[in-house]
């Protein structure tokens, strides 16, 4: 197999990128569309405060719960009242090691912060009125977390939202990074203890997984927990991170994971016309 030269995409990476840019993220509405820009602005009270218990005091995204927004919780339906939920967009950065296998970069959080401190994310934050869409947010969150310098990533995709346990819209913004050694890692202090990486296809796999059930309005539901090792740290990634990394993988390799998942049953959602949120059987 002949060698790409540094900095240039393997041939692997070039199919990959094609395969990408040709997925079509199966959501309820475009997240990009204009209409949808324009709904976004109108936002009661009540619903400012939709998706803030997943928003830490830095505005960085976190949860035990990760649903794809195709399985909308009814409560967001209303004859009345729009559905406004926070958004945020996190950066799934991908790379080849050596042995030309996938891997994704990753972060623990900075022991220092008020809450989830130590935990596993992916870079992201939540949406400021700066950013023109929800790759902006996810490359921004990324360059102030872990120092990536937004030229050397080429982004490929925009998979299916997810929505968090508190209905925080949660965007992920798949990137490939091709000249690996081109990233020197800066962790801001404030935000990101460790920047590491692990296996993308570690998230498709029965080994060093196990899944929690629990409940939320009703229905039951699957927590998907990974214990990672890297030299001498252990990891623990689990909740939306999990959830989110699982679905990226099922897209990047066009299968199923060997684990079970569960969802809450409910109906997916739409937003039409910029008015009332509507059931879609």
């Amino acid at each position: 197999m002949t060698m790409a030269a540094p900095g240039e995409a393997s041939q692997r990476l070039q199919v990959l990128i094609q395969q990408l840019r040709l997925y079509k993220a199966d959501d309820c509405r475009s997240s990009g569309d204009a209409s949808a820009a324009e709904e976004e602005e109108e936002v009661t009270p009540a619903e400012a405060e939709v998706g803030s218990g997943d928003l830490d005091d830095r505005g960085k995204v976190f949860s035990s719960v990760g649903l794809a927004k195709s399985v909308s919780p009814p409560r967001v339906l209303s004859s009345s009242n729009r559905f406004r939920p926070k958004r945020a967009a996190v950066l799934i950065c991908l790379f080849e090691d050596e042995h030309g296998d996938l891997r994704v970069i990753l972060t623990k959080r900075s022991s220092s912060l008020s809450t989830h401190s130590g935990e596993v994310s992916l870079p992201g934050g939540k949406a400021e009125e700066g950013d023109a869409d929800d790759t902006e947010t996810a490359i921004r969150e990324a360059r102030e977390e872990i120092g990536l310098d937004p030229s050397l990533v080429t982004v490929v995709a925009v998979l299916e939202p997810f929505l968090s346990k508190h209905l925080l819209r949660v965007v992920p913004v798949v990137g490939i990074l091709s000249n690996k050694q081109a990233f020197i890692p800066a962790p801001n202090p404030a935000e990101v203890d460790t920047i590491f990486d692990a296996p993308l296809e570690m998230f498709l796999k029965d080994e060093n997984h196990r899944t929690e059930e629990r409940l939320w309005m009703g229905e039951k539901y699957l927590i998907q927990y990974f214990d990672y090792e890297a030299g001498e740290e252990k990891f623990l990634i689990w909740g939306l991170t999990a959830s989110i990394l699982t679905h990226a993988a099922s897209v990047v390799y066009q299968k199923q994971p060997s684990f079970p998942e569960l969802n809450p049953k409910f109906k997916c959602l739409s937003l039409l016309n910029g008015n009332n949120a509507i059931p879609l059987n």
